[in-house]
């Protein structure tokens, strides 16, 4: 009974640390909104970028941010410096000066340019056709993170057009990551 328990144990406490965002490409979230329409979260980093690091290793992993996305979103994890094709809108983007022998910093994908990315980490939200919505630069702690979340998701944005609204929001907003 005991060696039951123990098993018992060891599963659900490996399962529990199991747990991570479900990630997945562009082209595959844009492919499932149409099955069953969400809005997609991306995580646009590049390989040599230490506060992205940082991101996944502090942010990424918390159990609410992870539990908040999966059911919320669809989730992309977008290299804005590699090699993957994705079509958006009838146009497909491309990393054409790409070096795959290159260390540290690579040409910035095309797809990254026409978001208007220029820092890293950033992390930008669609609407559920497919839209942008906005690019949000810059590391984010779990509670951070959460207000963005909260609000895109809410679809709160909408009515948060002023400097003065978003403070208002900021003060009101309820935490709880």
């Amino acid at each position: 009974m005991r060696n039951i328990l123990l098993l018992f144990l060891m599963l659900t406490v490996g399962a529990v640390n199991a747990q991570q965002i479900n990630w997945m490409t562009m082209d595959e979230a844009l492919a499932a909104q149409k099955k069953n329409p969400k809005k997609i979260f991306m995580d646009v980093y590049t390989t040599w970028c230490g506060p992205c690091k940082l991101l996944d290793k502090n942010t990424f992993s918390d159990k609410n941010v992870i539990e908040y996305l999966n059911k919320n979103y669809y989730s992309v994890k977008f290299n804005a410096e590699g090699n993957e094709s994705i079509t958006y809108q009838d146009f497909t983007y491309t990393n054409p000066n790409y070096q795959p022998e290159r260390k540290g910093r690579n040409s910035q994908h095309l797809f990254a340019h026409a978001m208007k990315v220029t820092a890293y980490p950033t992390v930008v939200f669609f609407k559920e056709n497919g839209d942008l919505i906005q690019a949000v630069p810059g590391y984010r702690t779990p509670s951070q993170l959460e207000i963005f979340l909260k609000m895109i998701h809410s679809d709160d944005y909408l009515k948060v057009t002023t400097a003065e609204a978003w403070d208002k929001y900021q003060k009101d907003f309820k935490y709880t990551f």
